[in-house]
């Protein structure tokens, strides 16, 4: 089928929910993707941050092929043994104590949200379910992560919104105090602000946020959604802060291109949620579980994570090395270029025709490439990023 085929039916049969480029990607292999019409592209967004193995990696196909040839789906009604062995692995790479798993990013904070005020209800009682997060923040698209989300624009539409929530300035703690009253539970951060233009929060910010929290018994809850995984260069970003957060979540590259997510928490709140406060039917299902013991099988590899740093430190230079670009930000391989003019959603069009998929946010060109990408692959988009840019903004 060409592109014009596709375009065309999925205009009749889909709802016209996206934006999309204008390319229909049928294949690919490690960070290169393939067209309908056979073109190939190099791939700087893998998914938006979800291929962090590349696409059809042999290791995580075999896993997850033989999971499909044995079980695909059982419920939470039973036990199932790969499941059990994702929070394993999980909770023994990450250090926390229980896991909860769910279906996407959104799903997951909703999970840490309802973790939170369970935990308040329980100690305090009723009428201390608030919630506050930050200005530029996003956690969502479900009605509650949407309120959750502090940015305005997602504000409108569908009131009405759940109540509880509350935001303050990034790197602000005079702000975060003057929105945590005696009402807040629970403070829910990203350590980059991903949606909100690769915003990274400032170290000294975070010591004094997680400081607080602790003395007034607020829940710290970070959102590594995007962030998590290896994606920074180390399995969780917060790592690189030096806190200790009582609940994370993740979801994105935790599955290798398959739909999970996951909520993590400490000993002291592993027994809050019991039977029946919480449940999803395809949370935990056995064979996006084996694409994401795959994800952790590779990611947790020696010297993965330092390889991961590496790349990225190499995609920093590459990129403060073009004339076009008037800054860079960012962690590990989630970074956020500026542009000296033009707008990024432009650029990333252009770059599109030229052979490379890149990512947006905001005003930057956002970069989260597949962990695994070669250096060859990385030059050779930046190449094309490079000869993109001096054809948009002449």
């Amino acid at each position: 089928m060409q592109f014009e085929q596709v375009k065309q039916q999925e205009q009749e049969v889909l709802m016209p929910t996206y934006n999309r480029y204008p390319v229909a990607i049928e294949s690919g292999a490690g960070a290169v993707a393939i067209d309908t019409e056979g073109k190939a592209y190099i791939d700087f967004g893998s998914g938006i941050g979800v291929n962090s193995l590349g696409y059809c990696d042999p290791e995580w196909v075999r896993a997850v092929a033989e999971q499909a040839a044995t079980l695909q789906h059982i419920s939470n009604l039973y036990y199932s043994p790969v499941t059990v062995r994702l929070g394993q692995k999980l909770c023994e790479a990450s250090g926390f104590s229980k896991a909860f798993f769910a279906n996407s990013g959104a799903e997951a904070n909703e999970g840490a949200i309802k973790l939170a005020r369970k935990y308040s209800s329980d100690k305090y009682g009723e009428g201390r379910g608030g919630i506050v997060t930050l200005v530029q923040s996003f956690h969502g698209r479900t009605i509650t992560t949407l309120t959750a989300t502090g940015q305005e624009k997602h504000h409108q539409h569908f009131a009405p919104f759940t109540g509880g929530f509350s935001y303050a300035k990034a790197n602000d703690m005079e702000s975060v105090k003057a929105a945590a009253d005696s009402t807040v539970c629970a403070i829910l951060i990203e350590m980059i602000q991903g949606e909100g233009g690769v915003l990274p929060l400032e170290k000294e910010f975070v010591t004094q946020l997680a400081e607080f929290c602790k003395e007034k018994d607020i829940l710290l809850l970070i959102d590594e959604v995007q962030t998590g995984i290896a994606r920074t260069g180390s399995f969780f970003c917060y790592e690189q802060f030096g806190v200790s957060p009582d609940v994370v979540t993740c979801a994105k590259g935790l599955g290798g291109g398959l739909p999970i997510g996951a909520v993590l928490c400490t000993e002291r709140l592993s027994g809050v949620l019991g039977a029946g406060h919480h449940g999803t039917t395809f949370g935990g299902n056995p064979v996006c579980a084996a694409g994401a013991l795959a994800v952790l099988d590779r990611v947790t590899q020696p010297g993965f994570l330092e390889e991961v740093l590496k790349k990225g430190e190499y995609l920093k230079n590459k990129l403060a090395q073009i004339p076009q670009i008037g800054g860079v930000r960012g962690m590990g391989m989630m970074l956020g270029a500026s542009l000296q003019k033009g707008e990024a959603a432009a650029v990333a069009k252009a770059c599109v025709k030229n052979g490379l998929l890149i990512l947006t946010a905001h005003d930057v060109l956002r970069l989260l490439p597949p962990l695994t990408i070669s250096y060859e692959e990385m030059e050779k988009g930046m190449e094309i990023l490079q000869m993109t840019l001096e054809e948009e903004l002449k």
